[in-house]
């Protein structure tokens, strides 16, 4: 199952962001071709000059958008003759946190468009070269898949979606000699945590009562990276990083029931979400000059 990376032509989605960002580097570090893909054309071009233009293809898309994908992929066939993995990889997530009670239902909607059918759209348009290359899969989860998702359900829905997309793609790959396997980040230094980490005082207050402190330390970008070019080299079904979730994966059916009781009764996590709720309500009915400004602004933080 040894899946040298060297000379491998992968595309990866979300290339403008933390995880993305350093993952590109380090496949191109081992030899890859890379085709990147995000929203920001000035970060892909930065990062296409620090990497050099020769084993590199950058191309602004959207996620959501399936044709813009499907353009990337013939641009990636065009340029080295093929495409071998693909890491579906870009994400967002609802901010300022919310509850299910009081999210804006456009970024909600949004967060699951991007988070989950963006990754759909990622892999589909991928599959066919996939297929006829016997390559690889990679889409990118969140410890959230088997964590509870209060006032953060959107990405946790989405992250769950994604994990039994990666399960599936891997049974329905086998015969035709490919793979597929699910990366599961724990909290990771990228804008995508900040709110839970001194960007907004209720959620870190929650996270903290919520979570030991062997568990909310975050890791940088480049740890994940390193084990994301060995899961794929491995061709694992699974990538959990930091290992110290992985207990809380293998056991989730006794760990859930018991950390969604312990939430649900928890005195000051209920305290928590009402000052949440408040914040959203007081948030929404603030004077709107420009929604459209507001929607850019404040609607989403996206890794792209």
């Amino acid at each position: 199952m040894r899946y040298p990376i060297a000379n491998k032509v992968v595309l990866i989605t979300g290339a403008t962001g933390g995880i993305g960002t350093a993952t590109a580097k380090a496949l191109h570090a081992r030899g890859a071709n890379v085709v990147l893909t995000g929203r920001r054309r000035e970060v892909l071009d930065a990062l296409t000059l620090e990497l050099g233009g020769d084993r590199t293809l950058a191309m602004p898309a959207e996620v959501t958008d399936r044709e813009a994908l499907d353009a990337v992929v013939g641009a990636a066939v065009e340029r080295f003759g093929g495409l071998d993995v693909v890491i579906a990889n870009a994400g967002t997530v609802v901010d300022p946190p919310a509850t299910i009670a009081t999210v804006d239902e456009l970024q909600f909607e949004r967060v699951i468009e991007v988070d989950l059918l963006g990754v759909w759209h990622t892999v589909r348009a991928a599959l066919p070269q996939i297929i006829a290359r016997r390559g690889h899969v990679l889409v990118t989860a969140s410890v959230y898949a088997y964590t509870n998702g209060a006032v953060n359900a959107a990405y946790a829905i989405s992250k769950a979606g994604v994990e039994q997309l990666g399960r599936a793609l891997r049974a329905e790959l086998a015969p035709h000699g490919a793979t597929a396997g699910v990366l599961y980040p724990g909290w990771t230094d990228t804008p995508i945590i900040k709110a839970a980490f001194g960007g907004n005082a209720v959620a870190t207050k929650m996270l903290r009562q919520a979570y030991p402190r062997s568990l909310r330390t975050p890791i940088s970008p480049e740890r994940v990276a390193d084990a994301t070019v060995r899961g794929i080299e491995r061709r694992s079904a699974r990538i959990i990083v930091p290992g110290r979730w992985i207990p809380f994966s293998v056991f989730r059916g006794i760990v859930n029931p018991l950390f969604d009781r312990a939430i649900e009764h928890h005195p000051k996590l209920r305290q928590l979400m009402l000052e949440l709720e408040q914040q959203a309500i007081e948030l929404r009915e603030q004077p709107v000059h420009n929604a459209d400004s507001l929607t850019r602004e404040n609607g989403v933080t996206v890794r792209s």
